[in-house]
């Protein structure tokens, strides 16, 4: 099923100060469930660091909407030899009340759009599975899956797989 478009929402480059909105996010997935493989809520100050880490090249965008900051995406080098320096990893995260309404297709869509114009070529999601949602999102906007690893995490005292999904940009 669609989702439904986005109402009266902005999409644009995160900047500092949504650092704590972020972290809002972020963090119930980090302590109430295994789609991130952290395990300890994430400060503030830790988020604005990793929002400079990479630059202009890795960018953070965030979905507004009445003043507050209802999602957020970002790119982060998919691993550090030279050779893979065309190719990123994203991550999208929707706050419970804002979800269904767009705001991960449409970040997703202009995340791409920012990373094929910094010469990027290949993007990669990592999934913990599983996970319908996220992989409808990843596949909604073009991505494919490549690979499944069965139980490399280990959270909450279960074991968990991670699928891989990816596109050419």
């Amino acid at each position: 099923m669609p989702e439904p478009p986005t109402t009266s929402a902005t999409l644009r480059e995160a900047r500092a100060q949504d650092a704590e909105a972020i972290c809002a996010i972020y963090n119930p997935f980090v302590l109430d469930s295994c789609v991130s493989f952290e395990e300890t809520a994430v400060e503030p100050d830790e988020m604005r660091r990793r929002m400079r880490a990479h630059g202009a090249a890795c960018p953070w965008l965030v979905m507004e909407s009445g003043g507050s900051v209802q999602a957020y995406a970002y790119a982060v080098p998919w691993r550090a030899r030279p050779a893979y320096r065309h190719s990123v990893e994203c991550s999208v995260y929707v706050a419970p009340g804002a979800r269904r309404r767009g705001h991960g297709r449409r970040l997703y869509q202009a995340l791409f759009a920012r990373l094929r114009a910094a010469g990027m070529h290949s993007v990669i999601a990592g999934i913990a599975l599983p996970n319908e949602a996220s992989v409808a999102l990843h596949e909604a906007v073009g991505m494919h899956k490549v690979a499944h690893f069965a139980q490399v995490g280990r959270k909450f005292g279960r074991w968990v797989d991670v699928g891989y999904w990816q596109r050419a940009l």
